[in-house]
């Protein structure tokens, strides 16, 4: 196993355990098979397992097999405090003292702000007095590393990482998602900052894997180093030094060798022209199936309408690259459901975009397309009530 440094000098294994997936039985979680990846895993040198209060089990599992073979303190623990669910000071506490207590352990080594998707979610925290309660809790140990775990574009998390003094980050990012979301800018600031990196989604959920066209699995199948796709994946990730580590939600003991096969041969800067090749060849195959040729680039931002154009054409994109249902929940989660609204309903058509569009898409009436196929009715409302329920909650917050 190959280890980066976290902000204190700490080795982190660069491949981390992410425990949403855990290997099922039924609609439990199978703790045999659970354990012996577990404990395969920690055999091998992976010492960071990711977790979190809203995966169904997990964290309970995760505590037990850990306290049950004695191996607690041979790991770093990360989980994630709930923000989304939290309208008053107390909360904070309950739900962390729940969380130590479903994982067996006093104290949390990585912890997270749950998906923070726009500056107010961390703002409402702020009013609630996080900044001291997670001073209190460092001070005491109960909380080791504090960070965050980012969903949006990348001038929200840029906006994010500056607002506060954290110890770490968590991405979504990807060789398809090297320009959105926080996307390799997000990277580098953060890196630049000292701050690591822990990358979700390597594998977009198995997009990159089994679920990706005949074509570029073909194209890989033929490569003269006879990478896998998730071996291509990971190996692109771990070229690049700014990534700290890589989770992996492994529910396979085969799954778990493989990838620790794979950590314990890579190293940052060793991909040359051949791989990057590849992996152009393989995004060109995927993006076939794309409807608008948005590269991401941000030239036609910002809309004097508050309209996220990237954001929308992106999303627009993975309903036809990846499934309907993929582009809608992400643009539900992405842009839905921002303090600001941000939809491509508030274009009012003036242009301005249009003229700076290197790629000159029509992108007035192409947003037109957008916005009904990634807000069709059931999603519009489900949107809205999400919406209300946020800015509910702000206003409790308020008062």
């Amino acid at each position: 196993m190959k280890y980066r440094k976290d902000r204190y000098g700490n080795d982190i294994s660069i491949l981390g355990f992410g425990c949403m997936r855990f290997a099922k039985k039924g609609n439990a979680i199978d703790m045999e098979k659970t354990e012996e990846q577990i404990d395969y895993a920690i055999s091998r040198g992976i010492n960071y397992f990711d977790t979190a209060y809203v995966y169904s089990g997990s964290e309970a599992a995760l505590g037990e097999i850990l306290s049950r073979n004695g191996r607690r303190d041979k790991v770093n623990i990360a989980t994630k405090l709930p923000q989304y669910l939290i309208s008053r000071e107390g909360a904070i506490e309950k739900l962390f003292q729940e969380e130590l207590k479903r994982l067996r352990t006093d104290h949390i080594d990585y912890y997270l702000m749950h998906m923070l998707t726009d500056l107010s979610a961390w703002q409402n925290l702020v009013s609630l007095g996080i900044e001291d309660w997670i001073a209190e809790k460092k001070k005491s140990g109960a909380i080791r590393n504090i960070g965050f775990s980012f969903h949006g574009n990348t001038d929200m998390f840029l906006k994010i990482l500056n607002a506060y003094d954290w110890d770490f980050c968590q991405i979504q990012y990807n060789y398809m998602d090297e320009y959105s979301q926080a996307g390799r800018a997000g990277l580098k600031a953060a890196h630049e900052k000292g701050i690591p990196v822990m990358i979700m989604e390597p594998l977009r959920g198995g997009k990159l894997v089994s679920l990706m066209p005949e074509k570029a699995k073909a194209a890989i199948a033929g490569y003269h180093k006879h990478y896998s796709p998730a071996e291509l994946a990971f190996r692109w990730l771990w070229d690049q030094k700014e990534v700290t580590c890589v989770l992996s939600g492994m529910n396979s003991l085969e799954m778990v060798q493989e990838n620790c096969r794979i950590a314990s041969q890579a190293e940052a800067g060793t991909m040359d022209a051949d791989d990057f090749a590849l992996i152009e060849n393989v995004k060109t195959l995927i993006n076939e199936k794309i409807k608008v040729p948005c590269t991401g680039c941000g030239y036609c931002m910002p809309c004097p309408h508050g309209v996220d154009i990237p954001g929308a054409f992106r999303c627009y994109n993975e309903m036809y690259m990846e499934s309907k249902s993929t582009g809608r929940f992400e643009y539900a989660q992405v842009v839905g459901l921002r303090k600001q609204p941000a939809f491509p309903s508030q274009c009012v058509g003036c242009g301005r975009c249009e003229k700076h569009c290197p790629q000159h898409i029509p992108i007035i009436s192409e947003l037109k397309k957008a916005d009904q196929e990634l807000r069709p009715l059931p999603y519009k409302i489900g949107i809205n009530i999400a919406r209300a329920f946020i800015l509910k909650k702000e206003k409790q917050v308020k008062k």
